[in-house]
């Protein structure tokens, strides 16, 4: 038994009569690109990014984070970033919650790690100060760091400030992103 489906009238004629219509109204069904909307009000005009909380053992970190995210908005937007929180219109505050660095790779002479993999969580919130208003939140950030040791223990903190940097970079470009184009 054959079960036949035919297309409602109106949809027949528009494909006879209007091909290139139809083909208009079937590619226009709702679907949208993401990421197109700033979720920053528009009164918002300065934001003040103070030092990052932290809960962890690595202290460095919570430099590094509140300077980067700063150059990227100044960099990328039109907000200007301010020192005093009662001067701003919004307010970006972080925390970071773990730090975890384990080895991954070992030089096989020295028995010494020579590549390291770096994990840190964040806590990180927009809130609009007038008003309380959470504009962007994100409570479980993740954000992971590789980087190579040198097997000279003199060199080893310069190459771990240099990860940070890299890593505060990474978080800067995300989160501003994130921000200005809702994901």
């Amino acid at each position: 038994m054959k079960l036949l489906v035919r297309p409602p009238a109106f949809l027949s004629v528009c494909i006879r009569v209007h091909p290139w219509l139809m083909l208009f109204v079937l590619s226009s069904c709702g679907y949208h690109v993401a990421g197109k909307a700033d979720l920053v009000p528009k009164t918002v005009h300065t934001i003040a990014i103070p030092p990052f909380g932290n809960i962890t053992t690595r202290y460095k970190l919570t430099d590094h984070l509140p300077e980067a995210i700063s150059r990227e908005f100044i960099t990328r937007t039109r907000y200007q970033i301010v020192n005093d929180q009662n001067q701003a219109d919004a307010v970006l505050r972080g925390t970071i919650v773990n730090y975890v660095a384990y080895p991954t790779t070992v030089d096989q002479q020295t028995g010494r790690a020579s590549g390291l993999q770096v994990n840190v969580t964040l806590q990180i919130t927009l809130t609009e100060r007038a008003t309380g208003k959470v504009i962007y939140t994100r409570p479980s950030y993740e954000v992971h760091q590789r980087y190579e040791l040198s097997i000279n223990a003199n060199t080893y903190f310069e190459e771990s400030d240099a990860a940070l940097d890299r890593l505060a970079r990474d978080v800067a470009r995300d989160l501003v992103t994130s921000i200005l184009e809702n994901f």
